[in-house]
């Protein structure tokens, strides 16, 4: 870590507290990357599963440091743990209740929850037994905050794992699932060598029911991953998307001889254009981006720090940027830490992380009217 980043991180640790009691808005955080580690162990004990560690801070700090080691496999490991006690419907409820309360602790009040129920039935459930099994845990720890007089409101993204071929069965538990929690659809998974063109059939069906989608895109894989996303696809936003800036040029130019500052000269090739003058929401997690080199291609042949991302870039240039989690277990991180970061990391102020919060309201998948009465609450608590 570069002396940079490090006091980036220290002054986040600062600004985070303030910013856990303004409302946020979360749109890209998978179910399964969230538990809790003392929900993970004691579910893990209950099923004779083994962890690495029965100490919740180990546990937490062992999946972090994983997490933070630029081994993919690594990265992966908590994942193996997370979906080995998500396999009934019990533990599904419960963990979808938590992961409710654990929002609203952050000062989140509106978030769009992704999973993929196919990766929850080795011990038989259907798709849509885990469905409405996620989705009364959900009521529930809505439930429980507003019992607390608080407001948060989440839904649900049903994902489709790319490598399993199970795409149109998916888009047919999302659209049962529509009137009863289920918002949108997306694809996760590897996305090199798994095009959204694969799926073309289920996106089109998505379509003709008007569903809407949001594919992961631009993370694993180029500018090419993005365009099928955007063609394919028929992305309304895209999961992290931020390899778009490569299909932007930045070009070193003279110096300005009155502000004595470089001049720039910067060209946007056409699926950049597109996603930008479109307001194509990316749905950045910066941290997790750090992790997976994502932004690795930004960060000129060393190892990428946040410093590297191409996210005020693109905020600069008018793209529909906001501020996600990922997985935050995995990552050991909350949406109000992200937030302090990158302001430390950036030079924001509360006006432009307010913006984020904003364009990812804008952007979600929630009704037009639900969403005006959130924007209020938050410009208001935000000025």
């Amino acid at each position: 870590m570069t002396s940079t980043d490090a006091e980036a991180r220290s002054a986040a640790a600062k600004l985070e507290e303030q910013l856990r009691n303004l409302p946020k808005v979360s749109l890209h955080d998978h179910l399964d990357g969230s538990l809790r580690p003392s929900t993970l162990i004691e579910l893990a004990a209950e099923i004779g599963h083994e962890l690495p560690s029965q100490d919740a801070d180990e546990l937490a700090e062992r999946f972090r440091q994983n997490a933070n080691s630029g081994s993919l496999e690594q990265y992966l490991e908590a994942f193996a743990h997370t979906t080995a006690v998500m396999q009934t419907a019990s533990n599904l409820r419960r963990v979808a209740k938590e992961y409710v309360e654990d929002l609203a602790a952050d000062g989140i009040i509106y978030s769009e929850v992704r999973w993929a129920p196919e990766q929850h039935q080795e011990q038989g459930l259907s798709l849509d037994e885990a469905v409405e099994a996620v989705q009364e845990g959900l009521n529930q720890g809505m439930e429980t905050v507003a019992g607390q007089d608080g407001v948060i409101v989440v839904g649900q993204l049903v994902s489709a794992m790319r490598q399993s071929e199970r795409a149109d069965e998916i888009v047919e538990v999302a659209l049962r699932h529509r009137d009863k929690g289920v918002v949108g659809f997306d694809i996760a998974g590897p996305e090199a060598g798994f095009p959204p063109s694969r799926f073309a059939d289920a996106f089109t069906r998505l379509a003709t029911e008007m569903l809407p989608t949001t594919v992961h895109a631009g993370e694993g894989d180029g500018i090419e991953s993005v365009r099928d996303a955007l063609v394919s696809g028929r992305a309304q936003r895209l999961g992290h998307g931020v390899r778009v800036a490569e299909d932007i040029s930045v070009i070193e130019g003279d110096v300005d001889s009155e502000a004595g500052e470089e001049v720039f000269q910067v060209e946007l090739g056409p699926v950049a254009r597109w996603v930008r003058d479109r307001q194509i929401h990316l749905e950045v997690s910066p941290t997790s981006n750090v992790q997976t080199g994502a932004i690795a291609g930004f960060a000129q042949g060393q190892p990428p720090e946040l410093s590297d991302h191409p996210f005020d870039m693109l905020y600069q240039l008018g793209f529909n940027v906001g501020v996600n989690t990922d997985n935050r277990l995995v990552s050991g991180v909350t949406l109000s830490g992200e937030l302090a970061l990158i302001a430390s990391t950036f030079d924001y102020g509360l006006g432009e992380l307010a913006d984020f919060q904003i364009n990812a309201l804008e952007s979600s998948f929630l009704g037009h009217e639900e969403r005006e009465a959130l924007a209020g609450m938050i410009l208001e608590a935000w000025q």
